[in-house]
């Protein structure tokens, strides 16, 4: 008999993201079922209920999407699905919080590319000011830019103390450093820029972060991302197709929103279909999607 392909999509939060459940459509799955409200402390149970079921050959066909919006308690429970298994009864499990995993990964791979293209370098030594870094995707960016040698600063527009515990909570989970800093006054956010080398903006939909005249300042600045596709730019001068446009002023390029955000739906595309397939269980984070962006961005030369 043949198996139709099931994903258990599981949810802290009160809603799953109807973006997700059409990208799981759209990757092969056949039946999608969102199940909202779970604790930490309940995957464990969901997860034995979805691989019993179907046999040892039956499980090929199923898989679980973990989402909602804390970057931290989504890497908690994809280890806690991993850690519910018991093989031959295994199923392939991903983890990508409000997309945050992905897009983070497509983010900095977009932004690794362009340090290569434009400057011939790479993130290794580079001062990186996430503005909004506090949220899903810049802390994610941030240990993922961290990991590759960069000195990472995630700015809040809010207080230092939201930024310093972000830093060192985000650091703490997942072995890297992570600085923090109170960005709400203007002098503060000049400072800073004008020590970037690279700068993402990963703040709310709608809000720009760094005006003409502050980028304007940022004399070391070799590459400036924007995640934002809602107006106004998140940083003033990006347009959301930009991917390698020059600055106004200064050596630095611009990568917008729709240059990120094309990497960013293949990379969730081709992990979901990847787990479709998959012979064996995959156990799909931040990392496995931040090496599938990179080998997206490599495909495109």
């Amino acid at each position: 008999m043949e198996r139709s392909y099931i994903l258990h999509m599981f949810t802290p939060g009160k809603q799953m993201s109807p973006f997700d459940i059409n990208m799981a459509v759209d990757a092969g799955y056949q039946v999608v079922v969102p199940y909202c409200g779970v604790s930490a402390g309940e995957i464990t149970g969901l997860t034995q209920d979805a691989i019993f079921s179907r046999g040892p050959k039956g499980v090929k066909a199923t898989g679980i999407f973990i989402g909602g919006r804390d970057v931290l308690l989504a890497a908690d429970m994809l280890e806690a699905a991993r850690k519910a298994m018991v093989p031959p009864f295994e199923v392939s499990v991903i983890a990508d919080p409000s997309g945050s995993y992905t897009t983070a990964a497509a983010l900095v791979a977009c932004v690794e590319r362009q340090l290569q293209r434009s400057h011939g370098t790479d993130l290794a030594g580079k001062r990186v000011l996430i503005l909004g870094g506090t949220g899903t995707v810049g802390r994610i960016a941030g240990v993922l830019a961290a990991g590759l040698g960069a000195e990472v600063t995630l700015g809040s527009h809010r207080d230092a103390a939201t930024a310093r515990e972000a830093a060192r909570a985000t650091g703490e989970r997942f072995g890297c450093t992570l600085e923090g800093a109170g960005l709400a006054e203007r002098e503060a956010r000049r400072a800073a820029l004008a020590e970037a080398d690279v700068v993402l903006a990963t703040a709310a939909a709608g809000v720009q972060v760094v005006s003409a005249d502050e980028r304007a300042l940022a004399n070391r600045l070799l590459v400036a991302a924007d995640v934002n596709a809602v107006p106004p730019e998140g940083i003033a001068g990006v347009g959301v197709m930009d991917d390698g446009k020059a600055l106004p002023e200064g050596k630095a390029v611009g990568i917008g929103a729709l240059a990120v955000g094309n990497v960013k739906y293949q990379t969730e595309h081709q992990l979901l279909v990847a787990m479709r397939n998959a012979e064996k269980p995959l156990y799909l984070g931040f990392r496995e999607a931040f090496a599938k962006a990179r080998e997206i961005i490599a495909a495109k030369g």
